[in-house]
């Protein structure tokens, strides 16, 4: 079925803008996202929307695009969720290159040109993010390992993009002239010209190879990389999207400094630097950024993530606040009394992520349906 707007009478709140339809502006703007705001505000609560960075505000609620089969019916479920989500008043949308073989991408391209080109949506009204350092397979993925390691030959060493010696753990890289090539790609899959947050991708996964004081070289690197990204009007600002890195205790391997990457960023472009957002789990199932002290400040302090990121001026982002779907049914009952007035599982899994002092959950949504549960939530 071909990507259209589909209409929600219902929702009361979503109508055609009366501007020209079109790319009217290249990335997420203060102006836009208050416009979109406001058309959801009465229905959706005014603790819904919280500021990202310079005057821009997102829905506390992302769409995440990360599970599923690279397959055409998995393509057109989260076709059918994406044109729900930006209907309903969910302004954030997050995917990685990676995602499904790059597919979660493309179908996030083709509904968002939809959408803008039918006049529903502006450009300005959405914050769009991606991520690059997972390598990414293509539409689908090779049938054995010689077949994934020609696949390396051709598209990234052959053609100049990496060299074998830039990969650790068979998939991951950091290099430069890596990232530059990742975000153009996603740019060209997303049809964008900018990307409103651009992360470095499980930054921590090089870990198992190089040395703590290596990655920290890497990652000035990868942050150099994305200052010129910057410059070049393909991205408006950057952050670290991580798994454990950020929720492990200093002298673990794989933990990683928040102090430390500022200190990067800033020797690297001054206090006006563009890292600005960290991605990790927050849920009841990992509530090691708000229960766990793992960051070390310079003064002796050691701080839980959320304390340490709002000290450092860093926005927080929360993923798989339903545990990937663990949490959304069968939880005990003790759970549904302290979240009274929500009506599952996923619900109350969501308003306790939503209760913590960072700026939105990212929800892995892959059916319509799941949309407009999850928008059940309140404060």
């Amino acid at each position: 079925m071909p990507d259209r707007i589909i209409g929600n009478p219902g929702a009361g709140s979503f109508h055609p803008s009366s501007q020209p339809p079109g790319l009217d502006a290249d990335r997420a703007t203060s102006t836009g996202t208050a416009r979109y705001s406001d058309r959801f505000i009465s229905r959706l609560g005014e603790g819904f929307y919280r500021p990202l960075a310079d005057g821009v505000v997102v829905s506390s609620l992302g769409i995440g695009t990360y599970l599923g089969e690279p397959t055409a019916a998995e393509d057109e479920a989260y076709a059918g969720a994406v044109r729900e989500a930006v209907n309903s008043g969910i302004n954030l949308i997050d995917s990685a290159i990676n995602y499904r073989c790059q597919r979660s991408e493309r179908v996030i391209g083709r509904v968002l040109r939809a959408t803008i080109e039918a006049g529903y949506l502006r450009r300005d009204e959405l914050v769009v993010s991606s991520k690059g350092g997972f390598i990414p397979l293509d539409e689908s993925a090779p049938l054995t390992r010689e077949g994934y390691q020609g696949y390396l030959r051709r598209e990234f060493y052959a053609k100049g993009v990496m060299r074998p010696e830039d990969v650790v753990t068979g998939g991951h890289s950091l290099a430069p002239s890596f990232l530059r090539h990742q975000l153009a790609s996603s740019l060209a899959n997303l049809g964008l010209h900018t990307l409103d947050t651009y992360y470095v991708h499980c930054p921590e996964q090089q870990l198992g190879t190089v040395s703590y004081e290596d990655l920290l070289e890497r990652m000035r690197a990868a942050f150099a990389t994305l200052e010129e990204r910057v410059d070049a009007g393909q991205v408006a600002s950057y952050g670290v999207a991580t798994w454990a890195g950020l929720r492990t205790p200093p002298g673990r391997r794989d933990h990683l400094s928040l102090v430390d990457l500022v200190r990067i960023a800033t020797e690297v472009a001054g206090e006006k630097h563009h890292f600005r957002v960290v991605q990790l789990p927050v849920s009841l199932a990992m509530p090691e950024a708000l229960r766990l002290p793992t960051q070390p400040m310079p003064d002796g302090r050691l701080l839980t993530v959320l304390e340490a990121a709002a000290e450092l001026g860093l926005r927080v982002i929360a993923s798989a606040p339903l545990a990937q779907g663990k949490l959304a049914a069968g939880m005990p009952a003790q759970i549904a009394e302290l979240f009274p007035g929500h009506d599952t599982d996923a619900q109350r899994a969501l308003a306790f992520v939503r209760s913590l002092p960072l700026t939105a959950a990212l929800v892995g949504m892959r059916r319509r349906e799941h949309v407009a549960e999850n928008l059940g939530t309140r404060d």
